[in-house]
Order: structure tokens, then C-alpha cells, then sequence
């Protein structure tokens, strides 16, 4: 797999803002870009192998990401910490915010905790990074720019023991103008087996920040999720990069038929 970004920058911020002056009508988001676990948390009780595993991150996603933020000229933000630390992507309250078991892989660094310790690693993560997300957005209403939030992710090709055929996956919500189109593109090839909220759907709880940043405010959003063995070099990244981009610009024109 890719190796992740350097996760922290010199002053120890939790969070990038990559491009932020970008013109593209896309803000792009990257939950689970890095495995980077903060030198206060150990190990968290696992392996040198676990923490470069799919559990840790989203192995190929942020440079995925940077490849269509470069193609599209959009804005990308993504946190520099591993979600074993602290889960972005998810509810304070959800059961998997700071995950004791993630797949069938124990943490032994992340039982028992106090609401002291969530709050603290809330504070480090989860909250600065959606206060940057809300903070760009805000920055380019008054700019006259509108955003839509695409988030991109990497899943496994087996979970739990069963073989997932997509190489990849659009998951949308309500507003399903942007998915679909998406979807359409993606399917016209022929190509690839695309999923339609597979592997996952926001029932499973995995829509947060879109929900959050993108249907709570009737912006148009969709989330992305390709299969991570497919982007397992930096030129797999690119190439999936392009493709993606290529077809989200596209795509725009379906929204503003739609607006």
C-alpha cells in the first residue's frame, strides 16, 4: 500500500487544508487519510502490522483525493491522526467513535474510557477538523462560491471473511442527484461493478460529514468508496484520480440542470 502523508505538519495541527483558494464548485474531504497514532497513545496495544491495516486508515484514499483536488482545482481537507485515535467520520455518540473492536481486530488501547479521555480526543481531531471544513465553506459563500462536499474513502475486497465484488462504490442519501450521476458514469464503460450504497449506506452510520456538512444545509453531496487493493500504488492513485475527476466535473452539469 501507499505510504500515508507525514500526519502532523511542524505545530502539530491535526488537520490540512489543501488548496483552500481552489476555484472548483467541489470541496473534497478525506476522513480516514492517515494511520498516524500520536506518540502519547503507544501502540494502542497492537501490532506494527495492524496499524498500517485498513483499520487505521483508508490506505490509497488521500492520494486518490489529491489527484482529483489537482485535476478539479478543489479544496481538500482531511485530518493528519488515524481513526483508531479518534473516528471523524462518525456521531459523538456512535458506538465506533473511538473504536475498542474494529472488524474482528481487539484495541486494547481504546477499552474502558473515561469521558475525559473522548472528550480530549475529541478536542484533537474530530472537532478541529470539522470546524476547518465549516470554516472553508464559510469562507467561500462570502466568496460567492457554492460547495459540494464529496468525501472520498477505500474499503477492503474481503470483510469478515466475504469477498466484496465492487471495485467501487457511491453512497448517497437523500439527495441522490450527485450519486446517481456519478453512478451512471461509472456503470457506462462497462467496465466495473459499481455499488449503489455498497459496501456500505448512510444506515450503517458512515454519512456523518456529509450529513453534517453537506444535506443539513441542502448542499449537494456524495460519498465515494473504491475498493483499496485497486489503489495500491501512487499510480493507481492517479489513475483512479483522473477518472474521478473527470467524471465529477462532468457530473456538475447535472446539478445545476437540477438546481
Amino acid at each position: 500500500m501507499a505510504q500515508p502523508e507525514r500526519p502532523f505538519a511542524s505545530d502539530g495541527t491535526a488537520v490540512s487544508v489543501e488548496n483552500r483558494n481552489g476555484s472548483s464548485d467541489y470541496v473534497l474531504v478525506c476522513d480516514h487519510a492517515s494511520n498516524f497514532i500520536p506518540e502519547a497513545y503507544g501502540d494502542l496495544g497492537l501490532s506494527a502490522e495492524a496499524r498500517v491495516a485498513h483499520i487505521a486508515w483508508d490506505p490509497g484514499a488521500l492520494g486518490t483525493a489529491q489527484e482529483m483536488a489537482r485535476l478539479l482545482d478543489a479544496p481538500l481537507v482531511y485530518p493528519r491522526i488515524s481513526r483508531l485515535i479518534i473516528d471523524c467520520n462518525r456521531d459523538h455518540a456512535a458506538h465506533d467513535l473511538i473504536p475498542a473492536i474494529s472488524e474482528t481486530t481487539r484495541i486494547p488501547g481504546n477499552e474502558n474510557l473515561g469521558e475525559e479521555e473522548r472528550k480530549q480526543r475529541i478536542a484533537l481531531a474530530h472537532a478541529p477538523f470539522h470546524s476547518a471544513i465549516e470554516t472553508l465553506v464559510a469562507e467561500r459563500a462570502l466568496a460567492g462560491k457554492r460547495s459540494v462536499i464529496v468525501s472520498v474513502h477505500t474499503y477492503t475486497p474481503v470483510y469478515k471473511g466475504v469477498a466484496r465484488p465492487w471495485e467501487i462504490g457511491i453512497i448517497a442519501d437523500k439527495d441522490r442527484r450527485l450519486g446517481d450521476a456519478m453512478i451512471a458514469a461509472l456503470k457506462a464503460p462497462g467496465d466495473l461493478t459499481v455499488g449503489d450504497n455498497e459496501p456500505y449506506s448512510p444506515a450503517d452510520g458512515v454519512y456523518y460529514t456529509l450529513t453534517r456538512h453537506g444535506e443539513a444545509h441542502g448542499r449537494a453531496c456524495a460519498m465515494i468508496e473504491i475498493r483499496n487493493s485497486d489503489v495500491a500504488t501512487p499510480e493507481a492513485e492517479k489513475q483512479w484520480g483522473q477518472r474521478l475527476g473527470k467524471i465529477l466535473a462532468d457530473s456538475l452539469l447535472v446539478l445545476e440542470e437540477g438546481a
